[in-house]
């Protein structure tokens, strides 16, 4: 049975604490981590892809020579890292001032402010950056001009580019691409099968994706596992898939899983993301006069945070579900994951849940028939259809 790490100390009361939050990154994951971290989530990281060093990579180097012998009319530079990342290989493999004197004489396009700045470090000038940061943007710019005969060469950073070199080259375009951070499939598949067996077992409450080779490497590993219909069913119903932006979500929307992007395509805005939409799909409920919000694996009574064990929040989750019933303890007892048939173990996962919530008058014990909670008379109207 899937059991959440544990959380970060002094992170007891941020807005994602009683949260697990899934990170498939393999770039940056650290960065990612921390944040949801400082922020109360517990966080269980597993890279679906690895990176091929640059200095290994031959499809790279193979792109950089093709570009220094023969001269591009236009190169357009995506990321900032990826951007520098080619520079410092062609440097180790010295062909690094060879790569920027050829870079001097030609129409340098980068997609954005990081990207210039990148492209300035370097000792260059773009000759163009759009406002929106969209590769769109740098497409219908490329068109405008006319692109039938010219060559142009597109540094990549791991990330498809759907449609982009497609239009190019049917609008006449010899098209180059610089592959910088090719991405593989991970050597120790372990951690990304535990990651998925957790977001299946719906031990995860997000789920975040930074690339779409990520979302796609997890989606072959679930189907060659024989669980795609088990991922698909988890993500479109309990476990929340977050995504960094729309080239991203591209490869879980194929499959109909609807997602969540931030408005700007950073790490910290998907994050921020994660602090509301978390929150708001808690299941919050007036009981015995406390406020009691239902969380992924704690409970926040009156605001102060309660971690609970996995079979007390499984019991917590099928009295919620018809607050104020009586549930019975067959019933309560198919909700515990591997208890057999001894209606014992819910009498002594319901102890350890009412120890965990600090408030014992919360569940109440019917005798004979099962057990419910305390739901506040003012409140019973609302749930007394059922």
């Amino acid at each position: 049975m899937y059991e959440p790490p544990q959380r970060p100390e002094g992170a007891q009361h941020g807005p994602l604490s009683g949260f697990t939050v899934g990170v498939t990154a393999a770039r940056r994951a650290d960065e990612l981590g921390a944040l949801l971290q400082r922020r109360g989530a517990a966080v269980v990281h597993a890279p679906a892809l690895r990176i091929v060093p640059l200095a290994d990579d031959s499809e790279l180097l193979a792109a950089t020579k093709e570009l220094i012998d023969q001269a591009p009319d236009v190169v357009v530079a995506t990321t900032a890292i990826g951007f520098r990342g080619w520079v410092e290989a062609a440097d180790g493999w010295g062909l690094g001032e060879a790569l920027l004197d050829r870079l001097r004489g030609v129409e340098l396009l980068a997609r954005g402010p990081k990207v210039k700045g990148a492209v300035r470090a370097a000792g260059l000038t773009e000759e163009w950056s759009p406002s929106s940061e969209s590769m769109a943007e740098v497409l219908d710019r490329l068109l405008e001009e006319g692109v039938e005969g010219r060559r142009v060469g597109i540094q990549l950073h791991g990330e498809p580019l759907p449609g982009f070199v497609e239009s190019l080259r049917a609008g006449g375009a010899e098209v180059v691409v610089v592959p910088v951070y090719r991405w593989m499939p991970p050597e120790d598949i372990a951690p990304l099968d535990r990651l998925l067996d957790a977001t299946v077992s719906r031990g995860l409450d997000a789920l975040t994706f930074t690339s779409a080779p990520a979302a796609a490497s997890l989606l072959s590993r679930a189907e060659v596992r024989g669980l795609l219909p088990e991922l698909l069913a988890a993500l479109n119903h309990d476990v929340l898939p977050a995504c960094v932006g729309p080239v991203t979500a591209l490869p879980l929307q194929n499959h109909g899983i609807g997602t969540v992007q931030p408005e700007r395509f950073r790490l910290g805005p998907l994050v921020q993301l994660l602090c509301q939409e978390l929150p708001g799909r808690a299941r919050t409920l007036p009981i015995a006069g406390h406020r009691v919000e239902i969380r992924g694996h704690a409970v926040l009574v009156d605001g102060a945070l309660r971690p609970v064990p996995p079979a007390g929040m499984s019991l917590l989750r099928a009295l919620s579900r018809r607050p104020g019933w009586v549930v019975a303890r067959a019933e309560l007892l198919r909700a515990l994951p591997g208890a057999g048939r001894d209606e014992h173990a819910v009498e002594t996962a319901m102890a350890r849940l009412r120890t965990a919530l600090g408030a014992p008058k919360l569940i109440q014990t019917v005798v004979k028939r099962g057990y419910r909670l305390a739901l506040d008379p003012a409140a019973d109207a609302k749930y007394s259809d059922g």
